[in-house]
């Protein structure tokens, strides 16, 4: 964990710099919580439960799996994949996959808690496949 030197009361400005100063792992983790915490801002009385799905909806594909797999799928396109490349791509295409079948599956608990219909719960969420 790094630690932070900030000033007692930050600036808006200040605060950003202090949050570029987070590792990757530690940024995912500030910015779930800015996710819930926005969450229980716009929807007070959420349960945690829906809070947890929220929360599981809106982290997706970590960055650094999307660039390579996006980097991969660009030169699988152009012809130039290497056999160790492709197989790097079929076990990140099977990482994404993992990640957006649980998106999917907290979309529709989340749907059914709400008791609204999964295409309805993505287009409140303005989510789009």
């Amino acid at each position: 964990m790094v630690n932070l030197k900030v000033e007692a009361q930050l600036s808006y400005e200040q605060l950003l710099r202090a949050v570029e100063q987070l590792s990757l792992s530690e940024l995912e983790k500030v910015g779930a919580y800015i996710i819930s915490l926005q969450a229980q801002r716009k929807a007070p009385s959420l349960s945690s439960d829906q809070a947890r799905l929220l929360i599981t909806i809106n982290q997706g594909v970590p960055p650094e799996i999307q660039n390579r797999y996006d980097e991969l799928i660009e030169k699988r396109r152009m012809e130039m994949l290497t056999p160790g490349q492709y197989r790097e791509l079929l076990a990140l295409s099977d990482q994404v996959e993992t990640i957006e079948a649980k998106r999917v599956e907290a979309m529709a608990e989340l749907a059914r808690l709400r008791q609204i219909s999964l295409s309805t719960l993505m287009a409140d969420l303005d989510i789009h496949f």
